[in-house]
């Protein structure tokens, strides 16, 4: 039941943290969790369930090591389209681009960046993003909305209405 979701789980520690080995540690730790939890999960979705236990356990992690602290990833390359692109003034624009988006991601306040994170990029259901933030699923939508938008004025891009 864990094993299958300890990538989602990476990224969003890493998204969270900003960092590959932050993000490592914090999987571990949430996986020690999850397997020390088994005999209380009481079924239904177990992706939400691992990437739950991920999220506290990263917020324990950033509350104790990182109090105070902008998180902005260092990682850049991660994000560099792995396949050469056609020339190299386009992959200099993706790369830009990228790390921008990544900034950008990083500054958002941590309700609307994990949210953003959860839906956009690890594709989760609205209800999935509820039941691992604890939150009503109408506060979901709103904290996405709101995400998208400060990301978008955050890339200088008008929104879309």
């Amino acid at each position: 039941m864990v094993v299958p979701h300890l990538d989602d789980a990476y990224a969003l520690a890493r998204w969270l943290t900003g960092n590959n080995a932050d993000a490592e540690d914090i999987v571990q730790e949430a996986c020690l969790h999850a397997l020390r939890g088994l005999d209380r999960y009481a079924g239904g979705n177990s992706r939400a369930w691992v990437l739950a236990i991920t999220r506290n356990a990263a917020f324990t992690w950033l509350a104790r090591n990182r109090p105070k602290a902008l998180l902005v990833t260092e990682d850049i390359e991660a994000l560099a389209p792995a396949d050469g692109a056609p020339t190299p003034e386009v992959a200099l624009i993706e790369k830009a681009d990228a790390a921008a988006i990544e900034l950008a991601i990083a500054a958002l306040p941590p309700p609307f960046k994990e949210t953003l994170v959860l839906r956009d990029i690890n594709g989760l259901s609205y209800r999935d993003i509820a039941e691992i933030t604890s939150a009503p699923v109408g506060t979901v939508m709103s904290r996405l909305a709101r995400a998208r938008g400060l990301l978008m004025a955050a890339l200088g891009r008008p929104e879309a209405k």
